[in-house]
């Protein structure tokens, strides 16, 4: 599959947010949760994210299929909204797109988190080298997470 990762644009925002809310309906059906922020996210919410956060997305013929975003405060990345247009789930998307992510900072560590039942989803940060360092609950109190983390001696 011939897709090209790259920065995302503000532009983009729109395009973003319909993949994202049909990417993280999986999730939503996952934990029987439909408030979680990537569902309800609007699309000033997301263009103002681009004044501090760096959003990429891939490419597969013109189209966006997926996307990740991340921002650095004192000395770590955060990562957040990794999805991939569940046709193309299990195709190395989301793993391109982490590496890609990753590259853009230079932190010292890298941190996101990730609901406890979302095994997939796991599994693909422990192969990146992740590791689970916290569990806590979601905003809502229902839904278990874990924190992960890398440090860059890792990457």
């Amino acid at each position: 599959m011939n897709y090209q990762i790259c920065k995302s644009e503000i532009d983009d925002a729109e395009d973003l947010l319909e993949i994202q809310k049909l990417a993280y309906q999986i999730e939503a059906k996952r934990y029987n949760y439909y408030n979680f922020t990537s569902l309800n996210q609007t699309v000033e919410e997301l263009k103002s994210l681009y004044k501090d956060h760096i959003i990429l997305k891939a490419v597969l013929d013109g189209k966006i299929i997926g996307s990740v975003r991340a921002y650095e405060k004192n000395g770590t990345c955060y990562i957040g909204m990794l999805f991939v247009h569940p046709h193309y789930h299990n195709q190395g998307i989301g793993t391109a797109l982490m590496k890609e992510i990753e590259k853009q900072f230079k932190a010292i560590r890298y941190e996101l988190f990730v609901g406890t039942e979302s095994e997939n989803n796991i599994h693909l940060y422990k192969k990146l080298g992740y590791n689970i360092y916290k569990t806590d609950a979601y905003e809502c109190g229902d839904i278990n997470i874990y924190y992960m983390e890398k440090r860059k001696e890792q990457i």
